[in-house]
């Protein structure tokens, strides 16, 4: 026990280190547990792949360059950026360069599966318009050799058989085997069969997996809303059953507001005159905003683990991390009796947990993995080459940008606005909030330029200086109203401080400047921002220069790029050592510990000491809770309402694993029936113990606000 409890400490230090050291957001709580998302900017359509030890997660990257992007793990937790499968597109097409109106926004490479066979790792994605592609290479790093292997075969998976035949799986409702040509020339003719037919409720984003003889298919489907589901089958043509595997696990993040272009408005996607709206916002819609589409994997002690991507609104899509369990050979999300739903907080993969008396501690196999991000975000240029975490909006001219004394410089090219601009930079935004700050130096600007900082997304916006004949003009645009703010600005140093601060979970973002780098003044209004299905990506930074005189200009430089997350560090979100209020988000009432024995509520003025509680730590951000009567909570039976009472036993307390949703938010999550402590908003009773997670809106009665109480 008094190991444990060294344990306990030694954890909990290491927790508090960690997060103290962590500038970006990362997954890991550096005490053996995770709390989703894996990363808080966009990773769309992850596919997931193990080779002993290491395992790597390929993603879309739509119109962006370099292009497939490859994460590296050794624990599924904290993931580094270490390969893109191109640099450019290798089409001789004006559409993939951003030349003479011509666009691929919303195409791309989408949808990629990652596989390794025959020593080599293989990617696959599709690009519109020319067809199936192929990326190998005997070495995850590159070099990677492209395979145009053509053919109308998109959004699909590929399995190598046992019988060294190799198969994609393809198709929206109906879907269809194709099996591919071994040296990757293309799909074999005549070789495509219907596996499932139309009206199985099946729909697209597969993974498919032979495991233990038996074919399984994961895919996914967004109609009515969004679901994930397995098919099985023992043999790759069929017959099928299916079932579903999670649904509704929206880790209480509703959808957010679609970007919207009027029915008979036709949609000019660089212009500003295009009348862009917002669509209605209905924030207890599941939609498609919960965990869908994505692939499985089995880790090296047998534990199975899906990553789905989830909407996390106008950042875009992002990947969660879900332990799997087997159910009379189906493989759920989640855990036994709470099948379906997953935990926002668990345990890393490879840890085990053991507890004796009142400690906890995790051990695991292996040594833990350094807490990283996938990408160091901060740029100050003065390296050769460009950090990982930067794209090119479309193919960029290599003539017309640089890295010169510490700067990047890029050259105005003609442009009309911000979208037709070539040799754009970006990156995500991450969240859940950020800001985001650079350095732009004018002087080489000529008239008709505009340069600083934007957010590409559609609609747009950004904040810059224009140039017209001598005079500099500080402007932001925001090309939802297509709205313009304009400030006559002097800049003796030529030089000036563009920021953006994003509040990305609540959609909303507003540009600043400064002209010392010290004090900041706000231009434009705090703008709504949107996720939308136009170029299928979420808020991106962009640094960019064009010349609205549709001629080369001259150009901009930038210099420290800085990203701050004021969210980054969790090690202050569980209240240890506080004596709080638990206020229930759904009512806004506070729980109190009724002398009758029950977890109720109370009127919002009640300051009895029946309604002050604390923790007790048992180690890795597991915790019982204690009312200041002395009174431990403890659930008895199944958990039902009129179950959670309480004992002045600490060996009888209840353990629960704390759910952190950031501001306070959170839920208890039971170690003994894997659901979730809460109180219904509409029937009057007391607390119980069966929620099955929260809803969209955070208002079913399960999620919960600590607020402290001042000694």
């Amino acid at each position: 026990m008094r190991r444990n409890i060294l344990t306990s400490v030694l954890l909990s230090m290491m927790v508090l280190f960690a997060h103290a050291q962590s500038t970006s957001w990362t997954a890991d709580n550096g005490n053996g547990t995770f709390t989703n998302p894996l990363f808080y900017d966009e990773f769309s359509d992850p596919d997931i792949l193990r080779v002993g030890d290491d395992y790597y997660l390929a993603g879309t990257t739509m119109h962006s360059v370099p292009g497939l992007v490859i994460l590296h793990s050794k624990d599924l937790v904290n993931w580094e950026n270490i390969s893109y499968c191109f640099d450019r597109f290798d089409f001789s097409d004006d559409r993939f360069s951003l030349k003479n109106h011509e666009e691929i926004y919303g195409q791309g490479v989408w949808a990629p599966c990652i596989r390794h066979a025959n020593g080599q790792f293989y990617v696959y994605t599709n690009i519109n318009g020319k067809g199936l592609q192929c990326y190998t290479s005997k070495d995850i790093r590159g070099p990677w050799e492209h395979h145009n292997m053509k053919g109308n075969i998109y959004d699909l998976s590929v399995l190598f058989d046992d019988d060294g035949k190799i198969y994609a799986i393809h198709g929206y409702g109906e879907v269809k085997c194709t099996e591919l040509e071994p040296d990757m020339s293309g799909p074999k003719e005549g070789t495509t069969r219907t596996i499932i037919p139309e009206g199985n409720g099946v729909g697209e984003g597969h993974h498919m997996y032979k495991i233990d003889g038996m074919y399984y298919l994961i895919s996914t489907d967004y109609m009515p809303n969004g679901r994930t589901l397995c098919s099985r089958s023992k043999s790759i043509w069929g017959p099928y059953e299916t079932r579903i595997i999670t649904a509704d696990e929206t880790y209480g993040y509703h959808a957010a507001s679609l970007t919207q272009v009027p029915r008979g408005e036709k949609y000019r996607i660089g212009h500003d005159g295009t009348k862009f709206g917002l669509g209605p916002l209905d924030k207890d819609a599941t939609a498609c905003s919960n965990a869908h589409q994505g692939g499985i994997v089995q880790g090296p002690n047998g534990d199975w683990w899906a990553l789905l991507m989830q909407d996390f609104h106008s950042i875009g899509r992002t990947v969660c991390l879900m332990p799997m369990t087997w159910v009379d050979g189906w493989p759920m999300v989640g855990l036994e009796g709470n099948l379906g739903r997953a935990p926002r907080t668990w345990y890393k993969p490879d840890a085990s947990r053991t507890c004796t008396g009142t400690s906890w501690s995790l051990y695991g196999k292996n040594e833990p993995q350094a807490m990283r991000a996938p990408y160091e975000r901060n740029e100050n240029f003065d390296g050769k080459s460009l950090g990982r975490v930067w794209q090119w909006n479309h193919n960029p001219d290599d003539k017309m940008w640089s890295l010169k004394g510490g700067k990047l410089r890029l050259n105005a090219m003609p442009a009309e606005q911000l979208m037709w601009a070539r040799n754009t930079l970006t990156q995500r935004v991450i969240g859940p909030k950020s800001v985001t700050t650079v350095e732009l130096y004018v002087k080489g600007m000529k008239d008709g330029d505009v340069c600083g900082l934007g957010n590409i997304n559609l609609p747009c916006s950004w904040i810059g200086i224009v140039k017209e004949g001598n005079r500099l003009t500080l402007r932001c645009f925001e090309q939802l109203t297509n709205d313009t703010v304009d400030m006559p600005v002097t800049l003796p140093q030529g030089k000036i401080w563009l920021r953006c601060t994003g509040e990305y979970d609540d959609d909303r973002a507003q540009y600043a400047y400064s002209t010392d780098g010290k004090t900041f003044q706000t231009l434009g209004r705090m703008m709504p921002l949107s996720y939308q299905l136009i170029t299928f990506q979420g808020s991106r930074h962009a640094l960019f220069a064009f010349n609205k005189n549709g001629k080369n200009g001259g150009y901009a430089e930038f210099d420290n790029f800085t990203v701050n997350e004021p969210c980054a560090d969790r090690s202050s979100n569980i209240p240890y050592g506080k004596t709080f209020r638990i206020i229930n988000k759904a009512t806004g009432r506070p729980a109190i510990a009724l002398k009758h024995g029950l977890l109720h509520d109370t009127h919002p003025g009640d300051k009895s000491e029946q309604t002050m509680f604390t923790i007790d730590d048992r180690g890795c951000g597991i915790v019982s809770l204690k009312c200041a009567d002395g009174r431990y909570v403890k659930v008895y039976g199944e958990g039902l309402p009129g179950d959670v009472r309480f004992t002045t036993d600490i060996m009888e307390a209840e353990v629960f694993l704390w759910q952190d949703y950031l501001d306070h938010d959170f839920m208890l999550f039971s170690l003994r029936n894997h659901r979730y402590i809460g109180k219904s908003p509409t029937t009057g009773s007391s607390y119980s113990m069966d929620f099955a997670g929260p809803d969209p809106a955070r208002r079913n009665g399960a999620v919960l606000q600590w607020e402290e109480i001042n000694p």
